[in-house]
C-alpha cells in the first residue's frame, strides 16, 4: 500500500535523514520526495510504499508523530487513497 508522508515545522539539520531512517528502519520504502524550505520553516511531503512495514500502520503513525515531537515537527502519514480523497475538488 502506498502512503504520504508529511513533515512541517523550524527547519534543522538532519529532517530528512532522521525521517527516512526512521522509516527505514519499519520496512518503509521511499519511493518519491519533495521538500522544501520557506523562510524558516522546512516542508516535505513524501511517497512512501508501505508493503514491508514490519509495524501496523498505527503503529508507525505513532511513532512518526512521537518523533516529531521529539524534534519540534508535526509528522503525519496518510494512506494515500484518503490522501486523494480528502483532496479532490
Amino acid at each position: 500500500m502506498k502512503a504520504i508522508v508529511t513533515v512541517i515545522g523550524r527547519d534543522t539539520v538532519g529532517i530528512i535523514a532522521g525521517v527516512c531512517s526512521i522509516l527505514a528502519a519499519n520496512g518503509v520504502n521511499v519511493l518519491d520526495i519533495s521538500q522544501t524550505v520557506m523562510r524558516e520553516y522546512f516542508t516535505m511531503i513524501m511517497l512512501v510504499d508501505t508493503a514491508g512495514c514490519r509495524v501496523d500502520f498505527a503503529e508507525l503513525s505513532e511513532i512518526l508523530k512521537k518523533a516529531g515531537a521529539e524534534r519540534g515537527l508535526d509528522i503525519r502519514i496518510q494512506r494515500e487513497d484518503i490522501f486523494e480523497a480528502m483532496h479532490r475538488i
